[in-house]
């Protein structure tokens, strides 16, 4: 990806209270806060902007899958009500410019150092403190490292044997270059159908004068129905902001939208049907929400696959590629996706589909790309391969704790987090949406401003009771790590090979990574742990042990659970709606 040269600059030393990594939205978020606390900070990012995921993916049709107006901090009603989006999903370029101004608003932008990767982070267990060293020449110390890395941001670039050989560039949707590619009048291949080959196929292929889909496992998607949001729309909902975002705190998924609690198997077919129909019609996510059992029972699952099934042999031409465009595993299994006539481009006559399910791509050539003994030419490849989700950030990092273990060989056969906020062996070191909290399977910000505002009162407290250090009990990370394995097992999305369990990276343990018993169940439990004077965490050095904390910023997030969608019965039974 073509940049400018990162400028060039003395290595940094120094101390300061809390060194954060990553200036996506957790980091800035994070970063408020702790200036807030009066705490120093230094924040690095790789890349040369803030945005994180929003920085680096800038490929055609990005956008986000959540409505603008819930995707998005709720920490500021001022900020709420001067920002306005212009679309009821928003493209990329305006989410990045969100960021910016946020950066701006809140004058955080001298406490970033840009264009700088963070290599290793050791923990000193003389002084109960973190040594961060960069890529620059860094060596800073700090008493907190605070990871904000996030979920998706570590570019999944399989390495197919000749890739060197071929003539042309190869892009990947999570490394797009900034200034954009034109795609005109070339002959382009596409590697994957995951989200964002979804969404950019339909742009390549109004630019591209032959457009080749390689898929390995057909996507569930569904319309996003995207629209200009008018003035009258964004007035009316912004008299009304706070008790949106009070009602998307008490759900499930952290957003809001209609759900119905009722089992489809005990709808009619005509009911079911006509259900369906309006779920489709509205688009966007919440199609998942038609009906109460959909992620739970497989017989009711089968009849919204089915309906998904004949909506895509309704929309494309061809019945063997409407074949093998239908997937034939769980609806909404693997993160559903959101589309703008995705299924509807394949009916032009310059795009095509190759299936590599049971012939996997062989090899490149200085051409194109060989599959079954068939060359395919090309003059540029995209590969839409995805991330190493959930931990890849924290691979590329050399994390050493305590006893000069690293966290790479703690996690060697899954991830183990208490809480996805901290790790036995590893004191003072934070995860922001970490594996074992909601993360992916809430609304992003949301789960981060949830984890900002924990943190931002446990670091304030220690401060307050002369706490050197804080770190999980083996037992308790154990218990949770247990916990969230056994609720995923209740979930139809713990049955296919996904993300989620890690098995896009060859070689990965197959663990479900993030907590899928629900967003408030989720945040009910950290309250309960930091009102019961950090249950689960021992706090070193602090006057007369763990004490609960004056609760500042964590009020907000203690909302009961919206029982308009899960009912006292769902609770006891782990069944909770996600999306």
């Amino acid at each position: 990806m073509a940049q400018a040269s990162a400028a060039a600059r003395a290595p940094e030393t120094g101390a300061f209270d809390a060194v954060v990594v990553g200036a996506g939205f957790a980091g800035l978020y994070m970063l408020h806060r702790l200036r807030g606390l009066g705490f120093t900070a230094r924040v690095y990012e790789a890349g040369g902007g803030v945005g994180g995921t929003w920085y680096w993916n800038r490929y055609p049709g990005a956008r986000c899958d959540v409505e603008s107006l819930q995707y998005s901090f709720s920490f500021s009603e001022e900020l709420d009500q001067e920002w306005n989006w212009s679309e009821k999903y928003s493209p990329q370029p305006e989410i990045l410019a969100y960021a910016n101004h946020v950066a701006d608003r809140f004058d955080l932008r001298s406490q970033i150092v840009f264009d700088t990767r963070v290599m290793a982070a050791t923990f000193d267990e003389d002084t109960d403190s973190w040594l961060i060293e960069t890529d620059r020449g860094d060596r800073v110390t700090a008493k907190f490292c605070i990871m904000a890395v996030g979920c998706l941001s570590a570019p999944n670039c399989p390495a197919f044997p000749g890739m060197d050989d071929f003539r042309g560039p190869i892009y990947h949707t999570g490394e797009w270059p900034h200034e954009g590619v034109d795609f005109t009048g070339l002959r382009v291949g596409v590697i994957g159908t995951g989200s964002s080959a979804i969404q950019s196929i339909p742009i390549i292929a109004q630019q591209a004068a032959q457009l080749t889909v390689f898929q390995r496992t057909a996507t569930w998607s569904v319309p996003a129905r995207n629209e200009a949001l008018s003035e009258d729309y964004l007035k009316e909902a912004k008299a009304h902001y706070p008790e949106l975002r009070a009602k998307a705190r008490a759900r499930p998924t952290g957003f809001y939208f209609p759900f119905n609690m009722q089992p489809a198997l005990q709808a009619s077919p005509e009911q079911r049907k006509e259900q369906y129909e309006a779920a489709w019609e509205r688009g966007g996510l919440p199609f998942l929400g038609a009906y109460g059992d959909l992620l739970f029972e497989k017989a009711a699952n089968d009849t919204i696959a089915e309906f998904a099934r004949q909506k895509i042999r309704g929309i494309v031409k061809d019945p063997t590629t409407a074949e093998l465009l239908c997937p034939q595993n769980v609806f909404g299994c693997k993160r559903l996706c959101v589309d703008t006539d995705y299924f509807a481009t394949y009916n032009l006559p310059h795009v095509k589909l190759v299936d590599v399910s049971k012939t996997p791509i062989e090899r490149f050539t200085k051409e194109g790309i060989v599959v079954d003994g068939t060359e395919y030419k090309f003059d540029a490849v995209v590969s839409a391969t995805g991330f190493a989700a959930m931990t890849g950030a924290f691979d590329k990092i050399n994390i050493t704790g305590r006893g000069g273990r690293t966290l790479a060989e703690k996690w060697r056969a899954g991830p183990r987090a208490y809480l996805g906020l901290a790790s036995v062996g590893f004191p003072n070191l934070f995860m922001i949406t970490g594996p074992g909290s909601p993360s992916v399977l809430a609304s992003m910000i949301q789960a981060i401003e949830q984890h900002v505002d924990w943190l931002a009162d446990c670091l304030g407290h220690m401060r307050e009771t002369g706490a050197r250090s804080i770190e999980p009990l083996q037992a308790d990370e154990d218990a949770w790590v247990a916990h969230v394995n056994d609720v995923s097992t209740v979930s139809l999305r713990s049955t296919c090979s996904s993300w989620y369990v890690g098995t896009n990276i060859p070689g990965r343990p197959r663990v479900f990574m993030p907590y899928i018993g629900g967003f408030p169940v989720y945040v009910q439990k950290c309250n309960e742990v930091m009102n019961n004077a950090y249950e689960g965490f021992v706090l070193k050095g602090a006057r007369q042990g763990n004490t609960p904390p004056q609760v500042n910023f964590t009020e907000r997030w203690q909302v009961p659970l919206d029982i308009e969608v899960i009912s006292p019965a769902a609770v006891a039974a782990k069944r909770v709606p996600v999306v």
